[in-house]
């Protein structure tokens, strides 16, 4: 098969992708050919010399970074169909798969999903649908509490109350009686933890506040619980599954823990301290409650409508033990300590036979979709 793996981006999580595409490009199996295309910054496309792959796979160099040769720009042909829509160095780059191993704005937020579909590319990971309201906190939150599943108490802030003071001291006045203090701050649609924080008192809050509207234009202020942090894996296309296509399937595997050692599993923690968190798979729960968190990440994979794959992100109250889901990812981290793959290897699944899975279920869902009509 003929796969490009996308990484980079115009994201906060740039850095992040340059380190999962690394394994995924290490890892995946060699009966695939394939190409590299990086993604700057600033948002443009890069085909990668072949030598960069090659020096990646015997060791020679640990990590990927985005070379900017205009000479190496990549065009783009909507409409042109898998093989003659990518096109480098005087010829089109084939592409029987595109595996986005991109995270945040521009990667996972629908955008890119919807190049590749108007392209005509299969590719790896949700539709833009899926990808858009998993992106979007808070239209995930209402999707998922409208099919019965708990989520941890918010408000949204939206950038026009900022712009009114009355409204935004009532706004502050509002979600301090509901959520009480400590308050967590977040962009709506941000990974990674970029521009989140803990917000103790309400200094501290109106400098959490300003730090997460500067990555987004909606902010998440929700209720601070003192909670165990458990994620579970789940592969399948929630909308076409069939007993008859394996790669379709639904399921989850994991949970795994999250136990942080920073105030809580911000971005050093999970990217850059080693010692940062310590990650328990399976998570140290009864059965009963693996299996209630196994079939809750299922239930909000299928209310986002998702396919491919997705971690998915709970709280465990520590008080009460309450469970409330978090949020959802759909392209999680492929790093050496991501949890996504780590809680596939533990049951059976592993790193190559997992990109190979994603592979095959991109492939038939692009079939599945290619035989609908789209005119009269």
């Amino acid at each position: 098969m003929n796969v490009v793996l996308f990484y980079g981006g115009k994201s906060g999580e740039h850095e992040i992708s340059l380190i999962s595409c690394a394994a995924v490009a290490k890892e995946i199996s060699s009966e695939h050919k394939v190409s590299l295309i990086s993604v700057s910054k600033s948002g443009k496309w890069y085909l990668e010399e072949d030598s960069v792959l090659e020096d990646l796979r015997s060791g020679k160099t640990s990590a990927l970074e985005v070379h900017e040769k205009e000479e190496n720009a990549v065009s783009v042909f909507p409409g042109n169909g898998k093989d003659k829509s990518l096109f480098a160095k005087g010829a089109f780059i084939p592409c029987d798969a595109a595996f986005p191993v991109m995270h945040g704005t521009f990667s996972e937020d629908g955008t890119i999903q919807g190049l590749f579909e108007m392209c005509g590319i299969p590719f790896v990971g949700s539709g833009v649908l899926a990808s858009a309201v998993s992106m979007d906190k808070e239209t995930a939150k209402i999707l998922c509490s409208a099919a019965g599943i708990p989520v941890v108490p918010y408000v949204c802030l939206r950038r026009g109350v900022v712009n009114d003071s009355r409204a935004f001291d009532k706004a502050i006045e509002e979600a301090i009686q509901k959520l009480g203090l400590p308050i967590f701050v977040k962009p709506c649609a941000a990974g990674s933890s970029d521009g989140a924080s803990l917000a103790q008192n309400d200094r501290e809050l109106f400098a959490a506040i300003g730090e997460a509207f500067s990555w987004d234009n909606k902010i998440l202020l929700e209720k601070a619980i003192n909670a165990r942090e458990v994620e579970c894996s789940v592969t399948g296309n929630s909308v076409t599954e069939d007993y008859l296509v394996s790669e379709t399937l639904l399921k989850a595997y994991g949970p795994g823990e999250i136990v942080p050692r920073h105030e809580f599993y911000d971005y050093d923690a999970k990217y850059t301290d080693p010692n940062g968190a310590d990650l328990k798979i399976p998570a140290l729960l009864p059965e009963e409650k693996l299996c209630e968190i196994r079939t809750l990440a299922k239930k909000a994979y299928a209310a986002l409508n998702e396919s491919g794959l997705s971690r998915v992100d709970f709280f465990i109250d520590k008080e009460n033990g309450s469970l409330y889901l978090n949020e959802v990812n759909t392209l999680p981290g492929f790093t050496g300590i991501s949890m996504f793959p780590k809680m596939c290897a533990s049951e059976g699944l592993d790193f190559t036979n997992l990109i190979d899975l994603l592979l095959k279920e991109a492939v038939t869902e692009f079939a599945q979709k290619n035989v609908l009509r789209t005119s009269r």
